[in-house]
């Protein structure tokens, strides 16, 4: 080998060097399956923006089995993990602004919501620092959350005393009100509690009844008319991990992300729901679907009465204008198109 050639192979060996250890992977902790929307869609959609936005400098790795997701807020701020999602209801206490989203009869998709979820935490929210030592980079909701039972029931009455899965947040006020034993556990976990019979029934999402396989255990739904609340979840990063990458590759990043990432993340939920729904009919379960005016619904309507007061309590204690705040959440929500 001559001296040029063996130059220009080592110049290359060596920028190729550079490029490799320039690349960075950005690690992502779920804990939810893979067949779920957030792991099948949700995650490779953002991946393949980012990928794109970065031009494949910075990668994303989706990682599983990394705890428990009210312990994903920590893991990130750690470092453990680069990037992570999480419903705010399972930390009670730390999160009462992004209940917002959460209070009933708001009648909008997932979507929607997410979108309102997010601009008005830009406008409202920020300065409350709820997310302290986390970089928020989206905010979504899950679709409306709905009643799924062992047994049947006729009236919403009939669950007091009902021992039924609370994930935490407002529909562990609704279920306070409803009378029913509140039991806690991670979404992941409620199968194996019904069919156990450790549990009576779940509060949540229809897509559930195919991610989570509820068809198999949960044979009765009631599917109120817009759902009995909407749960709020932020996606988040750690800032050293954002601070360290090159500007460009951070700004990229984060323009892929906010409202974008938000929308799209509604969005896949709702289509979760739309599958979940399918499956559950096909599967034979008992779906009871209210309609405005029908006596359920009614009977819901009275039983949340007074919520939106409690929460503008709350967010005064966060020097946060609750009424401005939830009135234009539902204007953009309700309009959104």
């Amino acid at each position: 080998m001559n001296l040029k050639k063996a130059l220009a192979i080592g110049l290359f060996m060596g920028v190729a060097g550079q490029a490799t250890a320039a690349d960075t992977t950005l690690r992502v902790a779920s804990w939810l399956p893979p067949t779920h929307p957030q792991n099948a869609v949700v995650w490779p959609t953002w991946s393949k923006w980012v990928e794109e936005a970065t031009e494949g400098r910075v990668k994303v790795a989706i990682e599983y089995g990394m705890g428990h997701p009210k312990t994903m807020f920590e893991m990130v701020e750690d470092g453990v993990a680069d990037a992570s999602f999480s419903y705010h209801g399972y930390v009670p206490g730390r999160f009462k602004l992004t209940q917002v989203v959460e209070q009933p009869l708001l009648g909008v998709n997932a979507e929607a919501a997410s979108v309102a979820h997010w601009k008005i935490h830009q406008k409202y929210f920020t300065q409350a620092n709820e997310h302290e030592g986390l970089e928020v980079i989206g905010l979504f909701t899950h679709g409306p959350g709905q009643i799924h039972l062992a047994d049947p029931v006729t009236s919403l009455a009939d669950l007091k005393g009902k021992k039924i899965r609370l994930g935490g947040g407002i529909q562990g006020e609704i279920g306070h009100r409803m009378g029913v034993t509140a039991v806690g556990a991670p979404a992941p976990k409620v199968y194996e509690m019904m069919q156990q019979g450790v549990i009576d029934g779940v509060f949540i999402p229809m897509g559930e009844q195919k991610s989570l396989r509820l068809k198999e255990v949960a044979k009765n739904v009631i599917a109120l008319p817009g759902g009995m609340y909407l749960g709020s979840f932020s996606i988040f990063m750690n800032p050293d991990f954002l601070a360290d990458l090159d500007p460009k590759d951070r700004a990229a990043i984060l323009a892929v992300s906010g409202e974008k990432l938000s929308a799209m993340a509604g969005k896949a939920w709702d289509a979760g729901d739309a599958a979940g729904l399918a499956a559950a009919q096909e599967a034979g379960v008992n779906i009871t679907m209210v309609k405005d005016g029908d006596a359920l619904s009614k009977e819901f309507a009275t039983l949340t009465k007074g919520m939106d007061e409690n929460f503008y309590t709350a967010a005064a204690e966060r020097k946060v204008d609750g009424k401005a705040a939830l009135s234009e959440l539902r204007e953009l929500a309700r309009s959104y198109k």
